[in-house]
Parts: C-alpha cells; structure tokens; sequence
C-alpha cells in the first residue's frame, strides 16, 4: 500500500463516502479496511487476511490466517470470491455467511464497486506470515493466564526492536465449549447475562439501565435488568442509522438531558432522560467532522470533565506508525504545533492519536493531548477528576514491543507516538525525524503486555447500597478489557485485568481477573471488549467476541 498516494486522496477530503476520483476504492480501503487487512503483498499481514489476489480465491484459503468455521466451511462447499460474490458478502457479512467474523460492510453500492475494482487489480506473490514465536516469547503468554496472578512491567525490562519476528496471527473465534464460563478469582462467581450480538461499549445510566453501542448494526440498544440484576428484563433500540458507533456519555452527569454518541467521524447527541428506552427525537449533530479521513482506527471514546464543561474525543492514530506523512509539517513547526498541540502530527495524521476537547455544545475545539497510539478506554476518574486512557500502541516492532498501556492524560502532554514509545525510545522506522521530542515523552503509569490491546475500563466504586458490592480491597481499582493480540506468536490478552490504585494513583501493577477464553495457540471463544459496574455492584463485561455479556458478583452472594 503506497501510504503517500492514501494520504493525498485523504486530505482531498474524501472522508465519507466515495468519489469519482480516481483511487476512489483505495481510499474507501484505507479509511475502513486496513486496520485489519492488507491488499500489498509487501506489507506485512494484519488481524485479518491479506486481500491480494483475493478475486478468484476460494474463500477461507489464504495460507496461515485463522479463519472461522463459518468462511471455512464456505470455501470448502465451492465458493469463490468472484466480484460477484464479493458484492454480494460485502453488503452484509454476516447476512451471506452466517457466523462470519467481518462485523462491518458496504452498504454504499458506489463504494463497495470502487473497493471491488480496487482489490481486482492487487496481486503478489502469496506466503504464508510467520506466527511462530522466538525463544522467550512465551513470557505474557495466554498460558500463563491465572486469576489473581500480578504482573508489574517496568521500562528498564524492554527487549530490543525486532528482538522477535513481527507475527500475523489473528484468532480463529470457536464456539464456547458446552459449559464452558471464563476463571474469575477465588471468592467470585461468573454467569452469563445477556446475549448481545457484536455490541463493544457500556455505559451505566443513573437508573441502573445499560446502555450499548454496537457498531456493526449501527445502532444503540439499551438493556434493562430484572430486579436481581442477574438477567435482562428487556432489550430495546434507543437509536439506529448510526455510522459505526462507539464512544458513549451522558451530559450532565447527576441528571442527564442528553446522551452523546461518537460516531466514526462526527459526535452526535440525543434527548435523554432516565429511564428512556427510545430516543425522544433526531440526533443533533455537535462535531460534524472529527478528522479529514477515517484512516485505520475509527473507535472514538467519549468522557467529560468532572465540572461538566469540556467534552474529550479521542482519535486514534491513521496508520501503525506515521507512514506517508513526511518529515516536516505543511506550516513551520513552532506555528503547527502552537495551533495542534506539543508533538502533534501531520498530513494524513493530523490530529489523529490525540485527545480533543470540545465546549459541551461542540464548539470551541482545542488539542488536549498528543502521541496516544489509539486511546480507546477513556474516561475521567470519578474521584480525583484526572483523564485516563488505554492505548493501543504500535505493531510489527516484534512479540514483546512496545507495551500496551493505562495512563493518566495531562494536559498539553505528549506521550511519544509515532517518533517515541515509553518515554525516549526511538521508533528505528523513524530515527531522526523528530530529536527535539526525545525528551518531552511522558512515560505512561501502567505498562500492559504488548499486543494485549486494551479496550474499555472502569472505576469500581459500588452504587450506593449494592447487594453485590465487591470486598473493599478492589474499590478504587480499574478493571479493564484487553482484547486480545493478533501481532505475537503466542497470544496474549483476551481477559480482563485489573489495575491496581493507591491513593488514586496507579501502582504499575495489573492483575489478571477473568481468563479462560483461549482454547490453544490458534482458537478463543471470547474477546473482552468494554467493561461497567451495575447498580447492585456487579461487573458487567462485554465480550464481543462470544457476543454475550458476563455478570461477575462475590460468590457468597446469590
């Protein structure tokens, strides 16, 4: 993929959509397809399987991707991905071949031909990508995932650049086993709530009512509990024709009026009281456009500040590691970063691997923070005001580099990306781009195993009253989702860690909470992917990858 040629379509403002220009489907490919896959044959493989030379191709064939069941069974009963049928999967994945991993498609006719006519032309030599993991590697690895076990990863102990191969080894998502429930510690017990499809973000409402953003339908769904909390009295569609819908807040806190989406390029909000199952009315449209193109990572994260005042959105990054933007700003670079921020990048990644602010209303917009890969768990601590976020950091630096992370956010702070990660440790990609940074890198407070791919998080303060209150060791501490890596040899994440506080600051400790969803090297049958207290104090994980929500609650307690 020619990063220079995808950052000038971008900044031509193709951000929705496609155009007639030429490069229409490459550019639609970039901004939505290509955080999971490659279409160059000399790029190295992602989370899902490489798409050249993908029309002609028996589905579920290319060699070394974990495939589901479901594509499997597809190319082993004759189907090919003809443009034909690639139009017609990529209308609907999921309505084509039941049980498919692809949560997202076209449903632009224009955009899904130009995305078509864009894969026919790309062709390369086909290879398996290496997966197998150096000597050491195994050190984080999934089996040695226990409940209660601590982990503390310091700066001192990181290995080299490509100390190992750089793996594409994304998961094959198995069915859970007959009776199968994830480990949780000694002292809790675990069941299954609610089935819930593809949804990846919760939010409790003041009313005890759990709020879902599920960016694949596009929607957002509201679940509300039975009086034991242990099941869902009902599940209604708040809001629907959203555009891949992630971030969730409400607006004022104590009472809310309005509930906030982020979708993928804009922040909508709607009319909200306690207790709504239906949007009053049409979303208002506060930032209608977020960056100049959607790029890889399109999760925009919502939090506001303790006061109520400043809206922060968070950008995640356009490509892995800055490629294409140049080495210089369009403008000098004391007047570029006056106006976006210390370490604010350009091109295709302006403002991108950033926090902005906003007013309430979505005015007054203004750089908070800069160099956070993909803060995707964002959110402002209930106690001490500080905002937090958990980032996605770089890939295809080897098995054990860099570490994800937990950090707090300072304001007008930068925290490395793309020249820099974990304080003045040079990306080799970049070496000598920017030396003035080198010492302006903010270490994060939590360093998490690299590739663990940390999600959703939450404070666990028990409402008021709680029936399931957890003991109060755990009060104040984060518990968060960590997705699960498909850029190491051996996996790793796939579990919900805790991040452990004291004085309402983080330790550098995480300890491992829920785990059991891996079944061996290649399957799992969960991926955590938010995290939210319920108003009896239970834990409430969402697990977008068995399309289920857990309920965790001391095991003393019915």
């Amino acid at each position: 993929m020619n990063y220079k040629i995808a950052a000038a379509l971008a900044l031509l403002g193709a951000a929705s959509g496609v155009s007639a220009a030429p490069g229409a489907g490459q550019t639609y490919f970039e901004q939505n397809c290509a955080s999971c896959h490659t279409a160059d044959a000399g790029m190295a493989s992602r989370a899902g399987p490489p798409l050249f030379n993908v029309v002609g191709r028996k589905a579920g064939s290319a060699p070394g991707y974990n495939y589901t069941d479901a594509l499997s069974k597809a190319g082993a009963a004759g189907k090919t991905w003809t443009r034909a049928e690639l139009d017609v999967f990529l209308r609907d994945p999921a309505k084509d071949v039941p049980g498919t991993a692809m949560p997202i498609g076209i449903t632009d006719a224009k955009a899904r031909a130009a995305v078509i006519d864009y894969l026919a032309a790309q062709s390369g030599a086909t290879a398996a990508p290496k997966a197998a993991a150096a000597t050491g590697a195994r050190t984080g690895a999934w089996t040695d995932d226990k409940p209660g076990d601590v982990h503390h990863i310091t700066v001192d102990q990181l290995v080299a650049p490509y100390a190992s191969e750089s793996a594409g080894n994304g998961p094959k998502l198995a069915k859970r086993p007959d009776g199968a429930l994830p480990a949780v510690p000694k002292g809790f017990k675990v069941s299954l709530l609610a089935e819930t499809g593809k949804a990846r973000h919760a939010l409790r409402a003041p009313n005890g009512d759990i709020i879902l953003a599920d960016s694949g339908k596009g929607e957002v769904r509201i679940l509300r509990l039975s009086a034991d909390g242990a099941k869902v009295g009902t599940d209604s569609v708040f809001a629907t024709d959203l555009s891949r819908p992630y971030g969730l807040a409400l607006w004022p806190a104590a009472n809310p009026k309005y509930l906030y989406v982020a979708n993928a390029n804009s922040v909508v909000r709607f009319p909200y009281a306690a207790g709504d199952l239906k949007a009053k009315g049409k979303p208002e449209t506060i930032v209608d456009k977020i960056v100049d193109g959607l790029g890889n990572h399109i999760t925009r994260s919502l939090a506001f500040s303790q006061d109520d005042k400043t809206l922060f959105v968070s950008v995640g990054s356009a490509t892995n590691v800055g490629e294409g933007i140049g080495a210089k700003p369009p403008q000098p670079l004391a007047q570029w970063e006056a106006a976006h921020g210390l370490g604010g990048t350009w091109n295709l990644e302006t403002d991108r691997a950033t926090v902005l602010a906003f007013d309430p209303d979505g005015k007054n917009r203004r750089n908070y923070a800069n160099g956070l890969r993909n803060c995707v768990g964002m959110f402002v601590h209930p106690d001490t005001g500080d905002l937090y976020c958990s980032v996605n950091e770089r890939d295809e630096l080897g098995d054990n580099l860099p570490p994800d992370y937990v950090t707090r956010v300072k304001r007008g702070g930068f925290y490395g990306w793309p020249w820099y990660y974990l304080g003045a440790h040079e990306d080799p990609r970049l070496k000598g781009v920017r030396p003035d940074l080198k010492d302006k890198v903010i270490v994060p407070d939590t360093l998490i195993q690299a590739h663990s791919a940390p999600l959703g998080m939450t404070v666990y303060h028990a409402p008021a009253g709680a029936k399931h209150a957890f003991p109060k060791e755990y009060d104040g501490d984060i518990f968060l989702a960590l997705h699960g890596s498909w850029n190491r040899g051996i996996r790793t994440g796939y579990k919900v860690v805790r991040v452990m506080m004291k004085n309402g600051a983080p330790t550098g400790q995480y300890q491992d909470f829920m785990t059991g969803m891996v079944l061996s090297d290649r399957d799992v049958w969960g991926r955590p992917a938010a995290v939210t207290v319920a108003a009896d104090g239970a834990l409430l994980v969402v697990d977008d990858g068995g399309g289920v929500v857990w309920r965790i609650v001391p095991a003393d307690k019915p």
